[in-house]
């Protein structure tokens, strides 16, 4: 056998051809790191070929691709265009409509054959984390460090039993404290964490593979335990991932911290937080599920709005504004990597986290919610068994009246001229006063050097040579003792704005945007200039701000920059039914 390090796809030059007509060109980025070779190069010459993959690739696309696409140019422009634009479509002759020959009562009996068909015993779900996944990339700090969308548990793993189970085994789950448990599959024993989940069917149990590598690396060695080996194939010859015989689950004697960065999880009686409707009323009322605050006043009950100590802001350039869409967020986190990744966001460790010291500029809150009345016990019962979910992107908020600039006693925070709450490290001597006065608590205190410190060594990639280049140059790496938070990219802000001016224009509608913006697959977060009229954000809240547009905790009047658009959920059919 041969061992043979292959290139990162980074470094490698490669081709694809995903669907028939439509071709792409990948090119390297980087040199290689390491003393390592592409896998393709490796099998030219393992061919006896000392030909190179790169002028193989040119090759092959002069013998095939440009022979019938060439449209009379020359090789080396085709080339160019190619490599320029990354992809190149072209006409495929239709092949006809294809047939459908599968089995489908066979495919019914083998799925009913995975599922069990009665409440008596346990059934077991390995699934994959929308983080960790498989666990390929398992020496990766931010997807160990990055909350589950659901469980909000990061650095571990553990056992999902539904709140009814938990009741039954005697296991109470508080602050992130729990029991282990002991779970017997097939013959095989592992002793894990119980995480009480509220909406898991009674009966089931859940365990997420990827975890317990021993050769991935400093960061994902060790880290849970193996659930691959519970996968067997089933009758069928497939993969199975739902175990229903001889599974059991008890409690074992140990109790066990998981580390988790949301553990209040409700927020039934708070409308001035998550604010929702269904369809049927929003169909009638655009502003349905809107909660409008009131404060008293020698002239009576007015808008928080309407009474302000302070003169406000003038934005006579830019007004830099974001609004999120509840409807659209998935909870899947994508932008709370991203912000990581672009504003070189320090990852902490489990411990840490378990200390409330995590460091994310952003975060996704998990709401659970219901529709039963808070004295109807029977209701909150079957709610707490099947509660509905929403997902709020929680950043901060860009006040205008912003709580933490008139506190901070050195002036490291301040608000810019563009509508932006700026913060100044090297001014900042680490009182946290902004922090206490934070209303969204959005606010994060280096309590160490992160970067450059032993202690952290096995967390974060910040601390040799080899994971400081995954660093962003245009963003400086606090110091400890300073506090940090959602800048709004604000590099990339000055980047576009001087982008612009050299060309002498104003910067573009989406020309310039944030980290998570840019990231977001359901493109609930909308970034913009709300001085531009023909802005995105503009068109957008003018559409809303009539209708499902508000801010978060209103009734304070801090002025948000940041809006958010009212969850409405599709249950008129359930309503028609009932």
């Amino acid at each position: 056998s041969i061992i043979a390090p292959d290139n990162h796809y980074l470094e490698s030059w490669n081709d694809a051809e995903p669907k028939a007509g439509q071709y792409s060109l990948m090119q390297p980025t980087i040199s290689p790191l390491f003393n390592t070779r592409q896998a393709q190069q490796s099998f030219l010459k393992w061919s006896g070929s000392g030909e190179d993959y790169f002028d193989f690739i040119r090759g092959r696309w002069r013998s095939s691709v440009f022979a019938s696409n060439g449209n009379g140019m020359d090789f080396d422009g085709f080339w160019d265009d190619s490599l320029f634009n990354g992809i190149l479509e072209t006409e495929v002759t239709s092949e006809g409509a294809g047939s459908f020959g599968a089995n489908v009562a066979e495919a019914g009996q083998n799925i009913a054959r995975t599922y069990k068909t009665n409440s008596e015993g346990v059934e077991l779900a390995l699934y994959q984390k929308v983080g960790l996944g498989t666990g390929s990339m398992a020496n990766n700090p931010w997807l160990h460090e990055m909350p589950d969308p659901v469980t909000k548990a990061c650095w571990d793993n553990y056992v999902t039993i539904s709140q009814s189970m938990a009741s039954d085994l005697g296991i109470k789950m508080s602050e992130g404290n729990t029991s282990m448990v002991n779970l017997s599959v097939n013959g095989q024993s592992f002793k894990v964490p119980a995480l009480v989940q509220p909406g898991q069917a009674r009966g089931t149990v859940g365990l997420a593979l990827g975890y317990g590598r021993t050769h991935a690396g400093k960061v994902g060695n060790e880290v849970g335990v193996n659930a691959y080996p519970i996968v067997a194939a089933s009758q069928q010859g497939a993969s199975q991932y739902i175990v229903i015989e001889n599974v059991s689950i008890e409690k074992a004697s140990e109790s066990y911290s998981i580390a988790q960065t949301q553990t209040h999880q409700t927020y039934m009686g708070r409308e001035t937080v998550i604010q929702e409707s269904v369809l049927s009323k929003y169909k009638e009322d655009p502003q349905a599920g809107r909660y409008f605050p009131k404060i008293a006043t020698a002239e009576g009950m007015v808008a928080p709005g309407s009474v302000s100590l302070w003169e406000g802001h003038a934005y006579p350039n830019h007004h830099w504004g974001m609004a999120i869409d509840l409807n659209s967020c998935t909870g899947c986190s994508a932008c709370t990597i991203a912000c990581h990744a672009e504003n070189n966001v320090p990852v902490v460790g489990k411990q840490e986290v378990l200390n409330r010291r995590d460091m994310h500029w952003m975060r996704i809150d998990r709401y659970y919610s219901s529709d039963a009345d808070a004295d109807d016990i029977k209701g909150l019962e079957e709610a707490a068994e099947n509660p509905e979910v929403t997902f709020q992107p929680m950043m901060c908020q860009h006040c205008n009246n912003a709580p933490c600039e008139t506190v901070c006693p050195v002036v490291a925070t301040t608000h810019s001229t563009e509508g932006l709450n700026q913060m100044t490290y090297n001014r900042c001597i680490g009182t946290r006063y902004c922090a206490n006065n934070c209303p969204y608590k959005v606010r994060r205190f280096n309590w160490f050097k992160y970067h450059d410190n032993d202690q952290f060594a096995d967390n974060t990639s910040m601390n040799n040579d080899l994971g400081k280049m995954v660093l962003n140059p245009d963003v400086t790496v606090r110091a400890r003792g300073v506090m940090e938070k959602c800048s709004l990219c604000v590099q990339r802000i000055q980047s576009g704005k001087l982008t612009a001016k050299k060309e002498g224009r104003r910067p573009k509608d989406g020309e310039i945007t944030t980290a998570c913006a840019s990231s977001c697959p359901a493109d609930a977060l909308v970034f913009g200039d709300f001085n531009d009229p023909e802005s995105n954000i503009v068109k957008l809240l003018n559409d809303e701000v009539e209708g499902r547009a508000y801010h978060v905790l209103e009734e304070i009047n801090v002025q948000p920059n940041m809006y958010y658009l009212t969850k409405i959920r599709n249950k008129d059919l359930e309503e028609q039914n009932a």
